[in-house]
């Protein structure tokens, strides 16, 4: 397994769109029971709290659901979506700023096996092409594939169960900055240039 340097709380509680930005090639690790899944961020998404229409938090709603994002940075928090996806966000900034980082995309590094095994219940070798290219394309998709579930939500990111480790910084060539997927209903919010991915890498949604 790696052995880089664990990212320290202070490193998500900065501004929401840098820590976005600099998540991207980061490696993410899940330890389940000392069977680790290994990682690296390509796609992540920000979302600016009580301003920000996209944002669970807009407007200063507390509920069961989201107070976990009135946390300090460096809480995870996990999400349902549709009753079927468990997303996961970091949440960034502090208990005034209730903001977090979407992850929207990894590319599998270590343990294949066990990563297809979450999502397809096969082994590596034994997938598809499709499947293949399908492993963690998608913020459920990898929820799936590294075993991140509601379990997490409300916990501080940990070598216990779920950290991200250093990496070199992505040059501003390699990052690709669009608007966010999905959040039609946040009228001009939506347009936001707040989604950031590792330049065409194949684990970035095509959305």
């Amino acid at each position: 397994m790696t052995t880089g340097k664990i990212l320290e709380n202070d490193f998500f509680k900065r501004d929401t769109v840098e820590v976005a930005k600099s998540l991207i090639g980061k490696k993410i690790i899940r330890n389940i029971s000392g069977n680790f899944f290994c990682a690296k961020i390509v796609e992540t998404e920000a979302y600016l709290g009580l301003e920000d229409r996209a944002c669970h938090s807009y407007g200063g709603r507390i509920t069961d659901r989201n107070k976990t994002l009135y946390l300090p940075g460096g809480h995870i928090y996990v999400y349902l979506i549709y009753g079927m996806y468990d997303l996961l966000n970091i949440v960034t900034r502090d208990e005034e700023h209730p903001e977090a980082v979407l992850i929207r995309g990894v590319e599998p590094l270590e343990n294949l096996d066990g990563i297809s095994k979450n999502r397809f219940g096969k082994a590596y070798e034994d997938l598809s092409t499709y499947q293949r290219k399908n492993l963690s394309n998608g913020p459920g998709k990898l929820s799936m594939a590294l075993g991140i579930n509601r379990s997490l939500n409300g916990k501080v990111l940990s070598k216990d169960y779920l950290y991200i480790e250093d990496s070199d910084e992505i040059s501003e060539s390699d990052l690709l900055i669009t608007k966010r997927i999905g959040i039609d209903y946040a009228g001009e919010d939506a347009d936001l240039p707040l989604r950031f991915c590792l330049r065409d890498n194949p684990y970035v949604s095509k959305k």
